[in-house]
């Protein structure tokens, strides 16, 4: 016990993982009489680094060393502990030095699990887990692909960090294989739907994904290294590469040996304090044993760090803590390969349990959301999300409490707006367990007016950083309640809006992503900047969407130029303005069709789709098309769609102006044209309204004096009719018009809003926006003409454009070291006498903590 006056107790932390680290730093700041002197033993050589961002020092080349610790710590890297002498309470280092203890905690973290199948010790096989694993990984990659480009690699495993060691392993250039013994991937978080989606997002990517296949070995080539890995039912895979990524074991070897007890699966038995058998012995992290449990992520494991840290508090001063670790939500969010990915809650609640589900899924966006409700529908138990994950700050913040609407509008945002009213008690940040009182109390108290003062205050997103949403919403309702203009920054990387950054772009005459953030920005960028900065680009004509730096920051429909389906094709889409064909273009429609066996649908919107094309098929099908006077239909884009049309007055008895003439003249006129949002549009020929142009982004229905244009619908999930902008206009007045509204849209929105947001959050709304477009208040007009000029003056079909590139044309492939070989495990069977895809499922594989 420490008085204030005593000399300091003695306290040794064995491993300077981001737990041990945690742990000092809370320590170190609540312990301001300095009742503690801290030793570190640290068994790499290397001060503790951020383990969540592992893969972005390969990718990325990022730093990702934790802060050091103050001066009053003492750290000692690269000699681990070797023993623990409990009587005489001492550590020994491998160099034979010795540290006494008052207070000993273990945060020796986990190993990765390898499985024992034959091979699996050869050269050439690694595990993910150090900055060494990786660097060793790299180098190896590297002689791999220079002696051998060809050759492929394997990654066993296809969970969170498995996933990541294969986007890290194909961003170091080698064809990449992911093998899962469970029937889809992540199967500890996502369930049987997500998991799809998952799948098909990643085989879009051109990575291989072998779900429900057992591992039966791994096999040597001629020079001894690990050349093939083969899998159960006699199939083999290639590989100079392996990466074991299948699972973690407790490291706690130490607490064996020093008669510790451990469970039968291994981990260091604690109690609610995370205190061993012996009072003066903790163990936090993945190397601790709480109520037969081994956690594995990040927030439980810091928040062990928190509970010994007042823990040691007390006990210096004589007194006893309350804290307890009592579980912890294993709710997480990330990006795997530039697709959202969220668990939260319990995702595998059933009727069983007194649960429901809500799903949705659109396998054209590749977005599949599911919420797991009480049998009331009020309570909000777990869900998961797949291909946009937006809402998860908010959905996670209600686990446990009546939601503030039905399920289906919790399920597409309904909920988001709620940040400013959530309790006080709503943990945000799980990682760090702050609630949202703290951070609305740091508001106030420190006067923060962004994020990071938020991180830095509170460390509420300084983590895994999928709560900053969320803490962005809690501030912004902060400042706005004290009348403090809230900041509009696009992201953590840009303090500007979409808006502001379209004008400096525009202005500047900025011409690349790389430029606009070293002027403009900072750091690397997201995927968030990325994606509105390409779309910027285009918008304003900065050459084709697929050239140098600008094919990086694509999304995945963009990046192939066509739609991904469910089973991994794509669908392909060739403009038909205005509905309108000839016999012989149809044909060849047909006949593309029967050739690479598609499946051919008509769509709502007028367009023949061919469904069922895989990716090395792509140019081959584009080829056809473009010979016959065919062009990209800007399906897979935020662009315009399609100008929809009814027959008007050329065949209709009804029709008073000719709606498909002036649907193909505004369809060939706005083609390419990159937006915010997709953008579609419709002409009818009288005011029937066949062609149901009201519910469109720019509507045209003709009346008896020319046509009455419409704008700011919507349809969808939230249909929103369109406005009735201005009456009987000749063709020259209503494109005139159109162009600047569409001019005028694509400046001042923000990413991914539809014009019917747009309108709706404009200041003066549809009066405004008729000031601008008709009146010219903004003194702009001049210019948002010349823009339009310039983009159909520079119109160019990107499906010919990338046909005449080479460089373009070798991204289109199956597998990099076979490209004339199709993916064997897209299977497709006849249903009313087209092609169906087949979509490979089994059973739930439930998987026990280590």
């Amino acid at each position: 016990m420490n008085d204030g006056g005593d000399e300091p107790m003695e306290l040794v932390v064995v491993g300077h993982g981001p737990t041990g680290h945690r742990l000092v730093e809370a320590l170190r700041e609540r312990d301001t009489a300095r009742s503690w002197r801290v030793t570190v033993i640290g068994e790499e050589t290397r001060p503790a680094y951020d383990r969540v961002a592992l893969t972005s020092y390969l990718t990325e080349d990022a730093d990702l060393a934790c802060a050091p610790h103050d001066a009053g710590v003492e750290l000692l890297t690269g000699d681990p502990v070797v023993a623990i002498d409990r009587a005489a309470r001492t550590v020994r280092t491998a160099s034979g030095r010795e540290a006494p203890y008052d207070a000993l905690v273990l945060a020796t973290g986990s190993a990765p699990f390898v499985p024992p199948v034959p091979g699996h010790d050869l050269p050439g096989v690694f595990v993910y887990r150090t900055i060494d694993d990786l660097d060793a990984l790299r180098d190896h990659c590297a002689n791999l692909t220079t002696s051998s480009p060809g050759t492929g690699g394997v990654v066993v495993g296809g969970g969170l960090l498995g996933l990541e060691a294969a986007r890290a392993m194909q961003g170091l250039g080698v064809d990449t294989h992911v093998v899962e013994v469970a029937p889809w991937l992540m199967p500890r978080q996502l369930d049987e739907g997500g998991g799809a989606m998952l799948r098909r997002h990643i085989e879009a990517l051109d990575m291989k994904v072998h779900a429900g296949t057992p591992m039966e070995g791994l096999e040597a080539g001629d020079d001894g290294s690990v050349a093939r890995v083969a899998l159960s039912g006699g199939t083999a895979i290639e590989a100079g590469v392996v990466v074991f990524s299948a699972g973690i074991r407790p490291r706690d070897a130490l607490a064996r040996e020093c008669g510790l007890p451990v469970g039968e699966r291994g981990g260091i038995v604690v109690d609610g304090s995370c205190r061993t058998e012996d009072p003066a012995i903790y163990a936090i992290g993945e190397c601790a044993l709480v109520d037969g449990q081994v956690y594995g992520l990040v927030a439980p494991c810091f928040s062990m760090a928190e509970v010994v840290a007042d823990r040691l508090l007390a006990l210096a001063s004589g007194g006893e803590s309350p804290a307890r670790f009592d579980g912890a939500d294993l709710s997480t969010k990330l990006k795997l390969m530039g697709v959202d990915v969220a668990s939260f809650g319990d995702p595998f609640a059933g009727p069983d349990q007194g649960a429901l589900d809500v799903t949705y899924t659109d396998p054209v966006a590749g977005v599949y959301k599911k919420l797991i409700v009480s049998d009331d529908a009020r309570t909000l138990l777990g869900g998961v999300l797949v291909g946009d994950a937006e809402s998860y700050p908010t959905l996670r913040a209600y686990i446990g409490a009546e939601l503030p609407g039905s399920p289906e509008q919790a399920l597409f945002g309904g909920t988001e707006a709620a940040g400013g009213d959530l309790p006080g008690a709503t943990v945000i940040c799980s990682c760090n367990n702050v609630s949202a009182e703290t951070i609305r109390c740091a508001i106030r108290d420190e006067g923060l007016t962004d994020v990071p003062g938020i991180k830095a205050c509170t460390r509420a997103g300084s983590t895994c950083g999928s709560c900053v949403p969320l803490a962005k919403k809690i501030l912004d309702a902060e400042l706005t309640a004290a009348g403090i203009e809230v900041s509009r920054a696009l992201c953590e990387h840009f303090e500007y809006s979409r808006a502001e950054l379209f004008d400096i772009v525009r202005v500047r005459g900025i011409g690349t992503f790389t430029d606009l953030i070293e002027q403009h920005g900072r750091g690397r960028g997201c995927d968030i900047c990325k994606p509105v900065v390409a779309s910027i680009l285009a918008s304003l004509g900065n050459g084709h969407i697929l050239e140098g730096e600008q094919a990086a920051l694509q999304d995945t429909n963009d990046h192939f130029l066509a739609n991904m389906q469910k089973n991994g094709t794509y669908s392909v889409v060739p403009r038909v303005p205005g509905g309108e064909i000839t016999p012989e273009k149809l044909i060849v429609i047909g006949e593309v069709a029967r050739e690479f066996d598609l499946y051919l649908k008509i769509t709502g919107a007028q367009r023949l789709d061919l469904f069922g094309a895989r990716v090395e098929q792509l140019p081959l099908i584009w080829k056809r098309l473009v010979d016959a006077g065919f062009e990209s239909g800007h399906a897979y884009g935020k662009a315009l769609r399609t100008v929809k049309s009814c027959v008007g007055s050329t065949w209709c008895r009804y029709g008073v102006q000719d709606s498909v003439g002036m649907a193909i003249k505004l369809e060939l006129r706005y083609r390419g044209l990159r937006a915010p949002h997709k953008l579609k549009s419709a002409v009818s020929g009288c005011a029937r309204e066949c062609a149901e142009a009201q519910g469109k982004d720019f509507g045209i229905i003709a009346t008896e004096k020319g046509w009455n244009l419409y704008v700011a619908g919507n349809g969808g999930m939230r249909p929103r009719h369109a406005d009735l902008f201005a009456t009987d206009l000749d063709d020259e007045t209503l494109v005139r018009y159109i162009d600047r509204f569409l001019m005028f849209y694509i400046r001042t929105a923000d990413r991914l809003q539809r014009t019917a947001t747009w309108l709706e959050g404009l200041e003066g709304g549809l009066d405004y926006l008729r000031e601008v477009v008709v009146e010219d208040r903004l003194g702009i007009c001049a210019e948002l003409d010349a823009a339009m000029d310039r983009h159909v003056g520079s119109y160019s079909d990107e499906w010919r454009d990338t046909l005449n590139d080479p460089a373009k044309l070798s991204r289109f492939v199956s597998f990099v070291n076979a490209p004339d070989t199709p993916d064997p495990s897209i299977v497709f069977e006849p249903e009313r006498d087209q092609i169906k895809p087949v979509l490979v499922t089994g059973p739930r594989l439930e998987v026990a903590a280590p």
